[in-house]
């Protein structure tokens, strides 16, 4: 199985060898509860997220790996930030790619579907608010999670 290793400014990190455009999507319901996903590749909680492949745009990015990871399709909404830290390398320990972050962090609401697991996702489910940032996840997508409950209408870009 591989396992996703996130490093931040760390000195035993591996060199980056990568750089892959991402999306992740913070999508959020009528109540205000955040759609969630407990990772496979290690454990951690997270917003649905993945590449951008060849031939779609961000938006398309962003509604597939939704409903892929989560079960919901979703219509983007705007934009939370862009978070391109060369100190975050993640590690995917199946080929050895060591992946500077690269992503883009979108918002969006669900229009329909139900939280259904997936290869990527042990868990799924919509959390409240207050709830979110008690979970375990690493530091990046804490910050990502964070800027979105701040609720700053300019977008972060780091």
């Amino acid at each position: 199985m591989t396992r996703r290793i996130d490093y931040f400014d760390d000195p035993n990190a591996p060199a980056a060898n990568s750089l892959v455009p991402s999306v992740n999507v913070v999508v959020a319901d009528d109540a205000g509860r955040l759609l969630m996903i407990r990772r496979t590749d290690n454990d951690n909680w997270a917003v649905p997220g993945g590449a951008i492949d060849l031939g779609e745009s961000l938006p398309q990015a962003a509604v597939r790996e939704t409903l892929e990871e989560t079960g919901i399709t979703c219509e983007i909404t705007g934009l939370v930030g862009i978070y391109s830290d060369p100190r975050h390398v993640v590690l995917y320990t199946s080929d050895g790619e060591a992946r500077q972050e690269f992503s883009i962090v979108l918002t969006a609401r669900p229009v329909s579907g139900e939280p259904t697991t997936s290869d990527e996702s042990r868990e799924v489910r919509w959390v409240p608010r207050d709830e979110v940032t008690g979970l375990a996840m690493d530091r990046s997508m804490r910050m990502r999670i964070e800027h979105y409950l701040a609720g700053d209408v300019r977008p972060y870009i780091g």
